[in-house]
């Protein structure tokens, strides 16, 4: 039980979900505030078309839909129910859109949400006013509905109200209150509020009360088409509101809703519609609600068109209400959730739709109560995890608005974002665009996946053949690139790499209290631990680069691991931390022939037993001051090059001109990809995330447990050491060519048992490789499985990892 003093901005179906949790968890002090009449205070909760669809790419964001449809399924308002469980009908009208719908369908098992493909005969039988030429098949979800989010507000809020949280409606949040860098507490309109943390529920309002805070989200209001037909004759008489599933269109971009005897239109067909915060009418200026705008018939066009089609019933009929609702999308399609950077107590939970309104807010009451949720990986949705460049109101209107574009779009897992591109680009990358360079950009840096000047070395090589799907963004150069990485010496643009200096005279302390392994050692010393939350789960895995006595480089994983690391210095220590990567750049020389390569422009020596594997040296390569570490991701011999950007062009070229008679090559991520997981080397935030431990994730050996030295999350760890019930393991396919993606379910017979995390072809063993989490039971070597792709079953094994080098020669010569 907890005595803080909550305030929450916000009661709408998360603010309310939210004093809800809080209530569940024990805190005893707690207000929501909103600005208007409840129990429709007039945002997007008010008017939403409560379409709960729990199948997503996002395993996190599957998980929060479902227990929110689990919840709402459990309320009631009024002896009327919360949640109606119609179930989801996905359909195709393409074969392209059939093949997706295959593809959901791994996505939904694999997260544990019910569903199957169903023929286009079946389609009709689960809702008769299809049109049987358009429809191909679709995807049944039966446990999918309609969420009434204003009674599920109003149950929530009433919930909240028997357990002391207090509801004000007309109250108009005016300033967010703080002092030396915390919350103090809100001033409205009608007095002040005290508070311990201040939580962020205020939807499209979210931009404004956020700037109060001195706190800028990278969000967008967006105005979306929604409309009401006639009746139809088919559902003449109907006394029940909906029936029928809810039905995607995915290919005219269009969602479906039955509204008694009439159908509920919704539209992602037409343009973006922006509209600004400052742009909505008050409460009481507003016709009927502040998040609705009339109707844009123009834009409304398409998906009528596409509705006469799909159903032919329709044909005669007329649009009788309508409305443009607005709501919020985000620069990466994800919502923002957590703790402002700088100031503490200062929450967010913005961009969060009905769908998984609830589960956000388990999280964070999850994390108000413990530091961290217990319940779902928040990695994805951190409000901490963008670059400062994706800020930028021109940057979040350009991403945010493709977002809504592709809502229903058949995106490829590794397909490239349109724009902006450009923003970000490393001393090389003029070398990289002559070499024919095909490029992805990570974390706003353009990287070259492979290099058309490579094409060449495809003569003497044989690569096999990929189906269509698993050739996009990807070339049999990726292959070659691999190939003389194993065999030759490559040179890899590394410079997307997160790199963070933390200094100081308390440098040392901070990084030992932060860490699983201890970093205090020799300078030269190169560590690889794990940054740990208070359960013990990872929050990040890095290297830690003793450049001097009180001198680190780490090797991050992006923001969050910067937010973390702040978010956990005390005010009395002296270290200083700072975000190097812009200012410095990365070259990767990695094969046989590195060390060869890297001696001809250096003084140092590079001889293992002087410059040994997971070793920090500084000196000159071809007159360019660098930091040598005796690193590899791709499991050969080398070393990363860090030197300023200004000499970065110079170091490129040096070691291009040196290599020539070598046979160097420059190599992109799609070898870097397929070169890392034959060697079993993991990727945070695909591989592992929030939500698992060093154990499981097989990474028990950058825990240091035999020492007494303390660190965050040491206790927690101990007691999960014993506790291990699934595993991280590698799989081989067992078809010559046999590729999969990632996300996919696993099976032990008809038995969804796990599901794939990284997936890449392994060119050295010539096999697919695809790496899974799976019950303990399972994670034996030699265990057969299968995993599902488009709706077939690849034989796979499980395999003694790493399945290349175990001895680790390679890396050690």
């Amino acid at each position: 039980m907890s005595d803080k003093r909550v305030v929450i901005i916000g009661a709408g179906v998360v603010g309310a979900a939210l004093a809800d949790e809080l209530g569940e968890l024990g805190w005893t002090s707690v207000t929501v505030l909103d600005k208007g009449d409840l129990p429709t205070p007039g945002g997007s909760s008010s008017h939403a078309p409560g379409l709960v669809f729990q199948t997503h790419a996002s395993r996190a964001m599957s998980k929060m839909a479902q227990y929110t449809a689990d919840k709402f399924k459990s309320l009631s308002y009024n002896d009327e129910p919360c949640f109606l469980p119609v179930g989801g009908l996905e359909v195709a009208a393409t074969p392209e859109r059939l093949a997706e719908l295959h593809r959901r369908h791994g996505y939904a098992t694999a997260c544990g949400v019910e569903a199957r493909i169903v023929s286009a005969e079946e389609c009709l039988k689960i809702q008769p006013l299809l049109n049987p030429e358009v429809v191909l098949g679709g995807l049944s979800t039966p446990t999918d509905g309609i969420a009434k989010s204003v009674r599920a507000v109003n149950a929530q809020l009433d919930r909240a109200r028997s357990r002391g949280v207090r509801v004000l409606d007309r109250h108009e949040v005016l300033d967010i209150l703080m002092e030396n860098g915390k919350v103090t507490g809100v001033a409205t309109d009608r007095g002040e509020f005290p508070a311990d943390y201040v939580v962020c529920c205020a939807g499209i309002w979210g931009q404004k009360i956020a700037a109060m805070a001195g706190l800028r989200l990278p969000i967008l209001p967006l105005a979306h088409c929604d409309a009401i037909t006639e009746p139809l004759p088919s559902l003449a008489g109907a006394t029940t509101e909906a029936t029928g599933p809810l039905i995607r269109h995915g290919d005219g971009g269009v969602y479906y809703r039955e509204r008694f005897d009439r159908l509920d239109i919704g539209s992602f067909e037409h343009q973006p519609i922006p509209v600004h915060y400052s742009e909505l009418l008050s409460v009481d200026e507003a016709e009927i609600m502040p998040s609705t705008l009339p109707l844009t018939l123009d834009d409304f066009e398409g998906a009528w068109k596409e509705t006469h089609r799909l159903f032919p019933e329709t044909a005669n009929l007329s649009i009788v209400e309508g409305m443009n609702g607005v709501f919020s999308f985000t620069a990466d399609d994800f919502p923002l959730v957590g703790e402002a950077p700088h100031l503490q107590g200062f929450w967010v939970a913005e961009a969060v739709w009905v769908t998984h309104s609830a589960g956000v807010a388990r999280a964070l009451a999850e994390c108000l109560t413990d530091g961290y949720s217990r319940s779902f990986n928040l990695s994805e949705c951190d409000l901490n995890r963008f670059d400062s460049f994706e800020l930028d109101d021109s940057y979040v209107l350009e991403r945010a608005g493709q977002n809504y574009l592709d809502v229903y779009a058949i995106k490829h897992p590794v397909e490239p974002i349109a724009g902006p591109r450009n923003l970000r680009v490393s001393p090389f990358y003029a070398r990289e665009v002559a070499m024919e360079g095909e490029f992805v950009p990570v974390h706003g840096w353009e990287m070259p996946l492979w290099y058309g000047a490579n094409k060449p070395l495809l003569d003497t090589l044989e690569v096999r053949e990929r189906n269509p799907w698993a050739a996009k963004y990807w070339s049999p150069i990726v292959a070659a690139e691999a190939k003389a990485t194993r065999e030759n010496v490559a040179m890899y643009d590394m410079t997307a790499l997160t790199r963070l200096e933390v200094s100081g005279a308390g440098a040392t302390a901070f990084l030992e209290r932060l860490t699983t392994k201890t970093v205090d050692k020799a300078v030269g010393s190169v560590t690889y631990c794990l940054m740990l939350d208070e359960g013990g789960r990872i929050r990040s895995d890095i290297t830690v680069a003793r450049l001097a006595e009180d001198k680190y480089q780490v090797g991050a994983n992006g923001r969050l691991d910067l937010d973390w690391m702040n978010r956990h210095l005390r005010p009395d220590e002296a270290v200083v931390i700072r975000d190097i990567t812009s200012e410095t750049c990365c070259v990767g020389v990695w094969g046989p022939n590195a060390r060869t390569l890297v001696s001809k422009l250096t003084d140092l020596d590079l001889s293992s037993e002087s410059f040994p594997y997971f070793q920090a040296r500084q000196g000159f390569v071809a007159g360019v001051p660098v930091t040598a570490i005796r690193l590899s991701y791709v499991g050969e011999l080398g070393w990363e090059l860090y030197t300023t950007a200004d000499f970065g062009l110079r170091l490129w070229d040096a070691l291009w001109t040196a290599g020539d008679d070598l046979g160097v090559i420059a190599a992109g991520r799609g070898a870097f990809a397929s070169l890392r997981l034959e060697k079993g080397y993991r990727s945070f935030g695909t591989d592992m995330t929030f939500e698992h431990d060093p154990f499981e994730a097989g990474l028990g050996f950058a825990v240091a447990l035999k020492s007494s030295r303390d660190f965050i999350g040491r206790s927690s760890v101990e007691k999960r050491r014993t506790q291990v019930e699934r595993k991280l393991v590698p799989l081989v396919l067992k078809e010559p060519g046999a590729v999969v993606a990632g996300r996919e379910p696993v099976y032990n017979g008809e038995t969804v048992v796990g599901y794939v995390t990284s997936a890449a072809y392994g060119y050295t063993i010539d096999a697919g490789i695809a790496y899974a989490w799976l019950p303990e039971k399972l994670s034996s070597p030699g265990t057969d499985l299968t995993i599902g792709y488009f709706g077939e079953r690849v034989p796979a094994a499980v395999a003694e990892e790493p399945l290349f080098d175990p001895q680790m020669t390679r890396l050690r010569s």
